[in-house]
């Protein structure tokens, strides 16, 4: 087990959890972690007990990213976090969040979220507001390449390698 600490721009703990390291990658790791609090709704998704979670974790990319699929395995979509690269650790991971955030549905469909609370934060130094927007970037290309784990079904439902 392995314990995922987010923080917040000041460096404070906003949520901590547990999952299960099911793979290292070259820089990073993919953990695999199941929702236990009580259903919420973002309005484009609802988060259930037992939804589980396949977490990306770089420490070398300014984001991450959840692959979220319900408990019965069909997928949700992907919820991924622009935050600073990720500080790996034998026991945990820790990652400052940057705010925005970006939800791909499982067609490929984007939304871009928090981009108020991003413009509204007076904390977050001008050099790393410029590396969030640099990994947004990138972020929105690895989508739009469908690069792993972006696997999506195509207008047509036939899945995209």
């Amino acid at each position: 087990m392995i314990t995922v600490v987010k923080l917040n721009t000041a460096g404070k703990v906003k949520i901590q959890y547990e999952g299960e390291i099911v793979r290292h990658l070259e820089h990073g790791v993919v953990i695999q972690a199941y929702w236990k609090r009580a259903t919420t709704d973002l309005g484009y998704v609802r988060f259930e007990a037992g939804d589980r979670f396949t977490e990306y974790y770089y420490s070398d990319r300014w984001y991450n990213i959840f692959d979220i699929a319900d408990a019965h395995g069909q997928r949700k979509g992907w919820y991924c976090n622009i935050a600073q690269p990720a500080s790996i650790f034998d026991e945990r991971i820790e990652q400052i969040d940057l705010l925005l955030d970006v939800w791909v549905d499982p067609r490929g469909a984007l939304l871009l979220l928090d981009e108020d609370e991003f413009e509204a934060d007076r904390i977050m130094s001008a050099e790393v507001r410029l590396c969030a927007l640099d990994g947004l970037h990138e972020l929105l290309e690895v989508i739009a390449a469908q690069r792993e784990p972006f696997v999506y079904a195509s207008p047509t439902g036939q899945g995209q390698a």
